[in-house]
């Protein structure tokens, strides 16, 4: 090889190092505006709630949220509503949510995270949930939201429309959405700052002059002569000395030196009506008002000194690089609002000859309380050497007189628990349904004197049973139902908690009162008169007795193990519920509630074909399902196994030899064959009281006077 091509190959390795040891020219460098710009994988979710986000920042260690850019620019935040709420849905568990909001406080966007709410997953669908929660989107926090209002013409208000027959959910996915996007907003955003505990008085004026207002303490003046600047230097560095000389030197070239003050600066808190009034004049201080927002602060600064407050390169509606704010070792951002862009400087009070004047902002969300002690920094900056700069900061300690303040009276206005509105707004149903359950219950303390009426008893069980079908079932959405058991047993296990079961005041008294009276009655008196589904096949019954379709009667060998089929379902339900409470609520499907009541057979067709079929059954076998199917009534049959009150009379006669009652009256064949009465499987329809107490009716009273031949069934 020759020398020229050593040479060359030499050259070529040369510049490959080269070109690998450069950085291109055309890629981003790792500034303060493209900090964590190796971030730009964003999860899905986050970019279907910020479309044009190139990138997230880091999450906040002390707030659970994560900023969202485009490049350099802060679109908003995102977070999970169960990091800032807990409120408990109708499963007992939370909602969660993760939400979006941008830097107005406008809800950029929502995705459910993870939810246990039983009419969503296995009911109307999720659909109907996402639609309600997509309504807030494009919607500030500040908004008021009243879901479903009765009057949506009322001014101030945000109207939703709500959810039929998920009414808990709903109101628990709009406390969940608000009360957690406040929290953010009021850490985040500004204009959220949650209210000072010290306030301004705005009632408290006085027509003062420029030497009042400072006398008094309301305008700060902070002067530093030129002397006492150099003597200041003089302890620092030589350099910041001649910094100084050459400004003092400057200023008198250009005619602007002050000849005594090198600073001389007076600071006003111009928000503040006995400053701004008395400074700027009603008209200019009701301008300077609808140039800030909500809790925000006017810092207007003047200069007299040789040395100004900003630069000669300044730009308005920027942070002035010399002059910063520090509050309990905080810094306090500062922001001109370029007040005299369109308008000449004005003032009510005579001032003196200014160099320099402008209105700094202070946001709402910086922290700074105007009542309490801050400082105020001018800083030089000065050459220590041909490659160092340093900076000297001159520093005032400034503080308002306490008279500018007060402290409010704290009334601690509590948002009332979710239950006690909820309660309130369906006072009316519960009132009736008082009324009802007291009505039921004097029927049955009244019971034995009200069988001896038939025609009048047989009227209020069919009226009772109407009105547990529309007003108790469809209306009032008071079908009971073992997923509630599931949730009583897992908040045991859990932690119990009542305001998860007062979230549905109907369901709640239902279950007192049903609870209660197992102990007193036994099952009967919800299996008969307060299953809504119940009473739809009692219903069914009675068609079939007009329609004169035959019965099918169940041999009492096949009816004792059928029975026992509700409590296999009962245990089998209750043992998934521990391991899966989602699979626990697929497999109470079973139930036929949810289909025929909750969503009024509009529902995919196997779950509608099954409900019918359980009513057409019913046309056939007196309450088939109730027999033989119900986990619920098997639950209940357990608890009220031995009731204290067992009313329903029964004669000697009965049994031995009398089967009538068994036969013939106990469609739900829950008397035994020695006549006494199985309370764990009896409804308490009275039929059997009604017949004993008729001389018409009851057979032994017939043929008292001789004797009579039965035939005994088996």
């Amino acid at each position: 090889m020759n020398r020229i091509s050593l040479l060359r190959l030499h050259f070529y390795f040369f510049f490959l190092f080269f070109c690998l040891s450069l950085k291109p020219t055309f890629a981003f460098d790792e500034s303060n505006s493209f900090k964590n710009s190796d971030v730009t994988a964003i999860p899905v979710d986050i970019k279907a709630i910020f479309p044009s986000a190139t990138r997230i920042g880091q999450p906040d260690a002390n707030l659970a949220t994560i900023p969202v850019y485009q490049l350099s620019q802060l679109l908003g935040y995102v977070f999970e509503s169960d990091d800032f709420t807990d409120f408990i849905g109708f499963s007992g568990q939370t909602i969660n949510l993760l939400i979006g909001i941008d830097i107005n406080g406008v809800f950029a966007g929502f995705k459910v995270l993870n939810h246990h709410e039983p009419i969503f997953l296995h009911g109307l669908g999720e659909q109907p949930m996402f639609d309600f929660i997509d309504q807030y989107k494009g919607h500030s926090i500040k908004e008021r939201y009243i879901i479903n209002a009765q009057d949506t013409s009322t001014p101030g208000i945000t109207n939703f429309d709500g959810i039929t027959r998920a009414t808990v959910s709903v109101m628990v996915i709009n406390d969940t959405i608000i009360a957690s996007a406040l929290k953010v907003a009021r850490a985040k955003l500004e204009g959220f700052a949650a209210a000072a505990t010290v306030k301004i008085d705005t009632d408290f004026f006085q027509k003062l002059s420029l030497k009042q207002l400072i006398e008094q303490g309301h305008i700060s003046h902070w002067q530093v002569s030129t002397k006492q600047s150099l003597k200041l230097a003089a302890g620092v560095s030589n350099e910041l000395v001649s910094t100084i000389d050459e400004l003092v030197q400057d200023a008198e070239d250009n005619g602007d030196s002050n000849g005594e003050n090198f600073i001389e600066l007076y600071f006003a808190f111009v928000n503040i009506p006995i400053i701004g009034k008395n400074l700027l004049g009603e008209l200019e201080y009701q301008r300077l008002l609808e140039s800030l927002k909500s809790g925000e602060h006017a810092l207007m600064v003047f200069n007299r000194g040789t040395y100004s407050y900003i630069s000669e390169d300044f730009t308005p509606q920027t942070v002035p690089a010399r002059l910063s704010i520090v509050q309990g070792e905080f810094p306090v951002d500062i922001r001109d609002i370029d007040f005299y862009s369109y308008y000449d400087p004005s003032f009510n009070i005579e001032i003196p000859n200014i160099n320099q004047q402008n209105i700094f902002r202070i946001k709402s969300q910086s922290g700074f309380e105007v009542s309490q002690p801050f400082e105020v920094s001018l800083a030089i900056n000065y050459s220590q050497s041909f490659l160092s700069t340093q900076q000297y900061q001159f520093t005032n300690a400034l503080v308002l007189p306490k008279k500018l303040f007060y402290t409010p009276k704290v009334v601690i206005e509590k948002k009332q628990a979710l239950w006690v509105r909820i309660w309130l707004g369906r006072s009316s149903e519960i009132a009736v349904l008082s009324l009802y359950l007291i009505i039921l219950s004097l029927l049955f303390l009244k019971q034995k004197e009200l069988a001896r009426h038939v025609n009048a008893i047989h009227r209020i069980r069919l009226t009772m049973l109407v009105f547990t079908i529309f007003y108790i079932g469809y209306y009032s959405q008071g079908q009971l139902s073992v997923v509630n058991i599931y949730t009583l047993l897992l908040s045991l296990v859990n932690g119990f908690r009542l305001e998860v079961f007062l979230l549905d005041p109907i369901i709640f008294i239902l279950w007192v009162f049903v609870f209660i009276s197992l102990f007193l009655f036994g099952r009967g008196l919800f299996c008969g008169w307060l299953c809504p589904f119940g009473a739809l096949q009692e219903i069914m019954s009675l068609l079939a007795k007009k329609l004169s379709i035959k019965q099918i009667k169940i041999s009492p060998k096949h009816h004792r193990y059928a029975q026992k089929i509700k409590y296999i379902i009962l245990f089998t339900l209750l043992a998934t519920s521990f391991y899966s409470l989602s699979l626990a609520e697929q497999l109470a499907e079973i139930e036929p509630f949810k289909t025929s009541l909750t969503l009024n057979f509009v529902r995919y067709w196997p779950f509608v074909l099954y409900a019918v079929l359980l009513l057409l059954l019913s046309l056939k076998i007196h309450k088939f399902y109730c027999r033989y199917l119900c986990p619920l009534g098997a639950g209940l049959a357990i608890i009220g196994r031995f009731p204290l009150l067992k009313w329903l009379r029964r004669r000697k006669e009965c049994g031995s030899p009398c089967q009538l009652c068994r036969n013939k009256k106990c469609e739900i064949d829950a008397i035994n064959s020695n006549g006494s009465i199985d309370y764990s499987e009896c409804v308490q329809c009275l039929e059997c009281l009604v017949t004993i107490e008729s001389p018409k009716l009851c057979v032994v009273n017939k043929y008292s006077n001789r004797p009579i031949k039965i035939k005994r069934v088996a």
